[in-house]
């Protein structure tokens, strides 16, 4: 029997000028559309934002995902069309689940503005399961405080979804999911479950070594099926691992709009162009015009 791959994809981000501040998007590309469910992650920062500045994202839509938002450092405030308006910290989640259609907003509060802010932090997509595409849209905070959390031998382990080394997150997903934030002092080793179909690791500070091979911070990792997958850190570092069970089909994407059916995709940049929508985030009158 052969041995399953260790790496099936490195992945190299582009920077990508978003307004305010630039970041690194990682997926998708073309050799790599998914990760498990994981269609989309950005890296954003870390950047200093001036006294008197922040980050301002304009409402905007979703449909047929769900957006997952962590921070390293720093924070922002969401608001929705569900009437939701919640600030997220260092260590918390962010799970929004925009189905059938939600409309959302990504500001500096107006405390943060008043002194130089460091932003950093991660912000993935992943697909809904085909049943769920057109679910009614939610909104989920989880504080840092609730998410399981493992350190032994150097390791520092938060799970944020799913399961990871006996570890479960609270947050609710609609599909096998795992995303962890892993920490690990130089020399420590870890060792990724071979327990989901799809898995990967951004390295986002540091530098590790995987079958002998050196990887730079700024990659992501794509493993084998079934590989036994072991990263030992090199320096100091960290990194996300995420991934699950492969999806059950291909996803179209235009935008902020992820589908399996491309005519739904064109419905949702029809609605948003003729302002039928039929959503809004009250008090807000700015918003992104489809592209």
């Amino acid at each position: 029997m052969t041995n399953p791959k260790l790496i099936e994809n490195v992945i190299v981000p582009r920077l990508r000028d978003i307004g305010d501040f630039s970041v690194m998007r990682v997926l998708p590309v073309a050799e790599r559309r998914m990760v498990g469910p994981f269609v989309f992650l950005d890296q954003f920062g870390p950047v200093i934002l001036k006294a008197g500045s922040g980050m301002d994202v304009r409402p905007h839509p979703h449909i047929g995902l769900a957006t997952v938002t962590y921070l390293l450092k720093g924070s922002i405030v969401h608001r929705d069309s569900l009437g939701y308006r919640q600030s997220i910290e260092p260590g918390a989640v962010n799970w929004m689940t925009a189905g059938r259609g939600i409309v959302h907003s990504e500001r500096s509060s107006p405390e943060s503005r008043q002194h130089p802010q460091e932003l950093y932090g991660l912000q993935s997509w992943v697909a809904l399961p085909k049943e769920h595409e057109e679910t009614a849209p939610a909104f989920q905070h989880y504080g840092g405080e609730v998410m399981p959390e493992g350190d032994a031998e150097g390791v520092r382990l938060k799970v944020l979804a799913g399961r990871i080394q006996g570890l479960e997150s609270p947050v609710a997903t609609l599909w096998e999911t795992f995303f962890g934030d892993v920490t690990l002092a130089a020399g420590a080793r870890f060792q990724l479950d071979c327990t989901y179909d799809e898995r990967a690791a951004y390295l986002i500070e540091g530098q590790v070594s995987v079958g002998g091979e050196s990887f730079a911070p700024g990659r992501l990792l794509a493993f084998g099926k079934g590989a036994e997958i072991t990263l030992t850190a090199e320096t100091p570092t960290r990194l996300a691992v995420l991934g699950g069970a492969t999806m059950d089909g291909p996803r179209h994407i235009f935008w902020n709009f992820v589908s399996s059916r491309q005519d739904r995709i064109e419905q949702a940049k029809a609605d948003w162009q003729r302002d039928q929508f039929g959503v809004r985030i009250a008090g807000e009158t700015e918003y992104i015009p489809l592209p």
